[in-house]
């Protein structure tokens, strides 16, 4: 477990110290649990160590905040996106795939709509889909929460972002949701892209996007030819009205890589949030019991809170990634090569006592009257990679629990706490989020 140091002294790579484990079996490690092996090398080697990973092969994990502060502000000249990353299911349009000029070209185009009067907008939306799901719920029966709320949130995307409604609407809650499930399980397991057809993963991809496309050129074409295409606000139509610098508009190819993004970065992502957040509050009653008459009076601290606690102890994403495109970068005490891939910790920086005091306790108070440091509370990622849609997720979450805690009691349990499950890049409780709820009278 030492530090590995290769080159002559002009040229020396050092990177942190690893595992004796061969990288095969570090690899099929990974694959059958990657947080527990994550965890176990960074109890025994330290914050930062050196790991080999399928598709990703030798990585470097960073989880001490000052390197991970250091990462996310270097510029993308040094560091950018890694080469086997979601564009591969996302499209090479996708934010996750492009570099460069290209990426902050594209990013311009996508802030407007997650910011101030635009975001604002979105709220009705999200009321209107909560309550309706909550309104079909059981009352008095337990049952998983994790599937309804990828329905609210899926449909307040197709709605909000896509501009969906009727047929196309139906078609995409139909393609969708096994689309982004398989395309999750393909960015971590490392099967070849070959087609061979709908017997074969990247074949059965490549079908679903195929429809998701044809769907979305519809919804090009449809807004491209609205009269009232200006009193929008879907992003779609912000989208088809966008305009680079340069006065050329967005490619139907751009489009859907970008909307299939945002779609995949803020549906099952958010839902399992909310599904991690409704675990946490019935194991701690006399939280919720605060939460609820805060929310009653219209405060929203606790809430935030709440919030900010379930992302940190019930991160949803374990990871984010660079690669170095630099010569050489020296992070810390280390010095990586070009081509370097580098992880950021997430979990990691989030579950260690030296950055969060009594790290495994839910604590929400911790942030109450004070705000996080963005580069020790990292859920959305950092610096020019930050998930984009990070304000509407916030949002979304904030507006589909209180109106959860406004209309319904939640029944706290004494049951242990729900295990981890990776459904491929996200982690989500294991039973689905476990609940029983009654209408409040």
């Amino acid at each position: 477990m030492s530090t590995r140091t290769i080159g002559a002294a002009d040229d020396t790579v050092v990177l942190p110290p690893g595992t004796a484990m061969p990288g095969l079996l570090q690899g099929i490690s990974a694959l059958r649990d990657r947080r527990a092996a994550l965890m176990r090398l960074r109890d025994r080697v330290g914050p930062d160590f050196t790991i080999k990973l399928p598709t990703f092969g030798t990585v470097v994990v960073i989880s001490e905040p000052d390197e991970v502060r250091q990462i996310f502000k270097t510029r993308p000249e040094d560091l950018d996106q890694i080469e086997a990353n979601l564009g591969r299911v996302l499209g090479p349009n996708s934010l996750f795939a492009l570099e460069g000029r290209r990426h902050k070209d594209q990013r311009k185009l996508l802030v407007p709509p997650f910011h101030g009067r635009r975001l604002a907008g979105y709220e009705s939306v999200m009321v209107d889909e909560a309550s309706r799901e909550f309104a079909a719920w059981p009352q008095g029966r337990e049952r998983s929460v994790l599937d309804p709320m990828m329905s609210i949130t899926l449909n307040i995307i197709l709605r909000a972002v896509f501009g969906a409604q009727g047929a196309e609407f139906a078609r995409l809650r139909a393609v969708i949701p096994p689309m982004v499930e398989l395309g999750s399980k393909l960015i971590v397991i490392p099967v070849p892209t070959w087609d061979l057809g709908r017997f074969s993963p990247w074949g059965r991809l490549n079908r679903y996007r195929r429809e998701y496309d044809a769907i979305v050129d519809g919804l090009i074409a449809t807004a491209g030819a609205d009269p009232d295409l200006a009193d929008r606000n879907d992003v779609l139509a912000m989208m088809v009205q966008s305009r680079y610098d340069d006065g050329s508009a967005m490619s139907n190819a751009e489009i859907s890589d970008q909307l299939l993004t945002l779609l995949t970065a803020g549906h099952e992502t958010t839902a399992t949030t909310l599904a991690w957040a409704i675990e946490r509050l019935r194991r701690h009653p006399a939280i919720l019991d605060r939460l609820v008459a805060e929310v009653d009076a219209g405060v929203d601290d606790l809430l935030t809170a709440v919030i900010l606690e379930v992302q940190r102890t019930r991160p949803v994403i374990d990871s984010t990634f660079r690669q170095v495109k630099a010569p050489s970068y020296a992070l810390g005490p280390w010095v990586l090569p070009r081509g370097q891939n580098i992880m950021v910790g997430i979990d990691l920086v989030h579950t260690d006592d030296a950055v969060f005091v009594d790290a495994a306790r839910f604590d929400p108070d911790r942030f109450l009257g004070s705000r996080p440091d963005p580069h020790e509370w990292i859920p959305f990622g950092g610096g020019v990679r930050r998930c984009i849609g990070a304000a509407f997720a916030t949002m979304e979450l904030h507006t589909v629990l209180r109106t959860l805690l406004t209309g319904w009691t939640i029944e706290p349990t004494a049951a242990p706490d729900e295990s981890w499950h990776s459904r491929g890049v996200a982690f989500a409780p294991g039973s689905g989020g476990r609940v029983v709820v009654r209408r409040r009278t």
